[in-house]
Order: structure tokens, then sequence, then C-alpha cells
């Protein structure tokens, strides 16, 4: 096994503010409805931005969203968008555009309990690859946990071409490991670890978060590689021969993501209240012209 370590220290993110931010989002739609077209509508009679009901009744178990495809003019047919009464219901015409192997990525909701949990799963079509994700988020309006499920493969390619894996964000967790003492020892368990399965290998990912003195987190990411069956000898002489390939890779990418995070961080002016729930709402109607929450 190859083992792979980096450290990177990012600023803090306020734990009352993204509750409150995540119980906010989710009652605006759980208060919203559909609209005409499939379009979801708040409460205040606003579409969302890129969102539409495909199939299924809204925020029901079953329902598909996402965009429905342009109808091609010149095979006779009318755009969903422009449908006359004499033309096929929008309801129809969105289930069958959902179901459509050429419809766009669409995303079925399995389960919506506010209180409780809301699971969504995706199936993506792109490059001949097939890739199935499932996201699970456990008590949504206080978030205690995330999980993240996937699986990849390419139809007539093989097994070398199937891959799956499964992640787990224990939030819960993660607050209690930031707020120790700075001189405190890490956690015993990475609050947030995944793990990637492919007939060739196995590969295993952990965050460990913990305060720095200034107030920030320092967060180090861990990468974990070996071989599967027959092949390990194999895969342990290509690591030797890729390791500082894959540790500028691993600190490439955290350093990356690391800068991101900051950077959104600095632009973000926390509203809280009536203000936060205005600004969330105008995020969801008009994304490219959302202020700073």
């Amino acid at each position: 096994m190859a083992r792979f370590a980096h450290t990177v220290t990012v600023a803090a993110l306020d734990r009352g503010w993204f509750e409150e931010a995540a119980g906010t989002l989710v009652d605006l739609l759980d208060t919203s409805r559909e609209g005409p077209g499939g379009s979801v509508v708040l409460a205040d009679g606003r579409p969302v931005e890129g969102l539409r009901l495909l199939k299924g009744r809204h925020l029901r178990p079953g329902a598909r969203y996402g965009e429905v495809p342009a109808v091609p003019e010149e095979a006779g047919e009318v755009p969903v968008e422009h449908a006359g009464a004499e033309e096929v219901p929008v309801e129809h015409a969105g289930a069958e555009a959902g179901d459509s192997p050429d419809a766009p990525q669409a995303v079925v909701l399995r389960t919506w309990r506010p209180s409780h949990s809301v699971e969504a799963e995706s199936l993506v079509e792109e490059d001949a690859m097939s890739l199935k994700v499932g996201l699970r988020l456990s008590e949504p309006r206080r978030p205690r946990a995330v999980e993240l499920s996937l699986s990849g493969d390419k139809p007539g390619g093989g097994s070398l071409y199937r891959f799956s894996g499964r992640g787990k964000a224990d939030l819960a967790a993660w607050w209690a490991a930031v707020d120790r003492l700075p001189s405190a020892p890490p956690a015993a368990r990475a609050p947030v670890s995944g793990r990637a399965v492919h007939r060739l290998a196995k590969a295993r990912l952990t965050l460990t978060p913990r305060p720095a003195e200034d107030g920030s987190w320092r967060i180090t990411v861990v990468l974990s590689l070996r071989g599967r069956w027959l092949l390990r000898p194999v895969g342990a002489v290509v690591l030797f021969f890729a390791r500082g390939t894959v540790e500028r890779g691993l600190r490439e990418a955290a350093e990356s993501a690391a800068g991101e995070w900051n950077t959104a961080l600095a632009e973000l002016t926390p509203s809280h209240g009536e203000a936060l729930r205005a600004e969330i709402a105008d995020t969801l109607v008009n994304p490219d012209g959302a202020t700073t929450l």
C-alpha cells in the first residue's frame, strides 16, 4: 500500500450561518410548487432557474428533474414551451423527455423528508461512459451527514471500464473536530472519508481537520492506494516509479481546492434572518445576478 498526505490551511466556516443557510434553502424548496410547463416555482411565484419537473409529482418519490431537450422543429414537432392546446400536454411531453436516452442529465428524487433525510440519484451519460451518482443528506434543515455513492461503466467495455465508490462527510464529527483546542491531538477518526474500487486497484481518501491558533482550519488530506489480487506486485512497482507524480497531483489538487474555498469565503458577507432568505431566493431565481450572501 502507498500512502500520500498533504495539509492545507483554509478559512473557517461559521457553523451557525451554515446551518441557518441550509435550513433556509430546504424551507424555500419545501414550500415550492409545480408551475407552468413543469417549472418549479417558489412561494413568491418566481420560477427556479434551470430546474424543471420532467416526470412525476413535485417533491414526491420518483420525481424526475432536469431540462426538457429541444425538439427539432423540422421534424414536425412543437417545442414543449410553445405547445398549444391542441398539442401534447406539457406533463406528458416532459415525462417522455425525461425518459429519452437523448435527454440531458436528469436527477430523480428518491426521498424528500426535510426533517429526516433527502435522497436523490442522477445518471450521467458522457463520452460513452455511464455514471450513476447517489446523494443522501441526513437532517437537511441542520445537516448532520452527507453520503455519496457512485458507479461507472462503459457499456460493452468490460471490467476495466467499471468502477464504484462511496463517501461520507460526518458533519457532526467535523464540527466536534474543529471545536477542539489547537493544542489538542487531531480527531482519531476522519470526519470525511471515501473509497473507490476498480478491478486493478483500491483507493481511500480521508480529510481530517483541526483548528489553528489564528482560528483557521488545518486540513490533512490522506490518499491510500493499493493494487488488487495478483496485480498487487505490479501495482507496487508502478507506484514506486509514479510516487512523485501522485504526490504532486495530490498536493496541487489540495492547494487548488483550498484556494477556491478561501476565495469564496473572503467574498462572503453572511446575512441572517429575512435578509438571508431573500438572498438565497434571489440566487435560486437568478444565479448569475445573485448578490453575496
